[in-house]
């Protein structure tokens, strides 16, 4: 059979730096042993029921067996903006402020490609979800690196940026409250990123996957609650964490006009839209109660504490997130991310993600997910105290 070879921009695109890490644990499950899983961001709990129960009766309309409007119906739309008005008191025009996405992921990959020509430079945090590089990749653009480190709360400093990289940068990724940290972003953070941004004509994509989840009784901040945001940016929220819909595959982008018309005619060429029943369900997830969220919040916060008082009583210092359902730990001295993820892969068969996987400011860490159960998050500090390490 001949072989056809793979494009240079393939070739380009960064490597999946998991990928090896889902090998090395299914070595460890295939000798049988009892692996706790925790390096994934793969949402554990069910979607709710009345958002599946609305997918089932909009799946029964034959208008929704044909081709999707390209751009969304207009009542998810619709539905978005009511969501902004209720939560955060941001006024959204539905027809020319939403964009209807494939996920999360999917808008935040095409952004690059609708903004950047090749050459341009993207402002990406490190460390990072990997999918920002993959995106500035795809539009041939460059990436330069603003470190997210503990002494500045992990927000990056935007004076450590040099005046001639901030005029020629094109976008600035952010996300809080943040994959891998765990931080969160206030206000005033959000005030200087709009300064900033506007004084370097700089859009910024605030990538708002978490933003229902917040600890101790305070709520995320969206970017667009700030004056001026909406002049200079976007904000891309996912139905996959909020609402435990991360197979439906369905997000929304938010803001600056001309960006969202930008989003929309490249999938415009894309797709076709999403199948209208999901649209439909995503609607009753934006409208209906919001109690599930208020008890899936409640549960993240529960295991949160459970697992982080747990870590603290062994001796290990950690800090609890602020948000997300991810905790960030500092790796005991003498080991390097790496090295300790594969000690607790082989002698104590938990899974976590090494932080060298989400850039160069991540070596020293360990990414938590807290996506299983409580008492096996309690299984997970005993096994680790087993270890003696602390």
């Amino acid at each position: 059979m001949k072989h056809y070879e793979q494009s240079q921009l393939l070739h380009n695109l960064p490597k999946q730096f998991f990928a090896s890490l889902v090998e090395k644990v299914g070595k460890v499950v295939s000798e049988g042993h009892d692996v706790i899983n925790l390096g994934q961001g793969n949402p554990d709990q069910p979607t709710p029921a009345h958002i599946v129960e609305s997918l089932k009766v909009a799946a029964e309309n034959p208008n929704y067996h044909k081709y999707s409007p390209f751009r969304g119906q207009q009542f998810l739309k619709q539905a978005v903006a009511t969501f902004y008005k209720r939560e955060y008191d941001v006024d959204l025009d539905p027809e020319n402020e939403v964009a209807i996405l494939f996920g999360g992921k999917a808008g935040l990959v095409e952004i690059p490609q609708c903004l950047m020509n090749p050459g341009d430079i993207a402002l990406v945090p490190d460390p990072g979800y990997p999918d920002y590089l993959s995106g500035v990749e795809l539009a041939r653009g460059i990436m330069e690196y603003m470190p997210l480190v503990a002494e500045n709360e992990f927000l990056p400093d935007f004076t450590k940026i040099d005046a001639e990289t901030a005029k020629k940068a094109k976008i600035m990724f952010l996300n809080y409250p943040n994959n891998p940290t765990g931080a969160v972003a206030s206000r005033e953070f959000f005030e200087e990123t709009v300064d900033f941004a506007s004084n370097n004509d700089i859009c910024v994509v605030h990538d708002f996957a978490y933003g229902a989840i917040g600890f101790d009784g305070t709520r995320p901040t969206s970017f667009l609650e700030v004056g001026g945001a909406k002049d200079i940016g976007i904000e891309i929220y996912t139905f996959s964490k909020t609402y435990n819909m991360a197979g439906w595959r369905i997000g929304f982008a938010v803001g600056n006009q001309s960006v969202i018309e930008a989003l929309n005619l490249l999938q415009d060429h894309l797709y076709v839209s999403i199948f209208s029943a999901v649209q439909e369900a995503a609607a009753s997830a934006l409208l209906e109660s919001q109690e599930c969220v208020d008890e899936l919040v409640a549960l993240y916060e529960l295991r949160r504490n459970t697992f982080i008082n747990g870590l603290k009583e062994i001796g290990w210092d950690v800090q609890a997130p602020k948000g997300s359902f991810f905790a960030w730990l500092p790796v005991p001295e003498g080991y390097s991310s790496q090295s300790f993820a594969d000690l607790l892969l082989e002698k104590a068969h938990v899974v976590v993600a090494p932080g060298i996987g989400f850039g160069k400011f991540g070596e020293g860490y360990v990414r938590v997910g807290l996506l299983t159960d409580s008492d096996r998050l309690e299984e997970v500090v005993n096994r680790i105290k087993n270890l003696n390490l602390f």
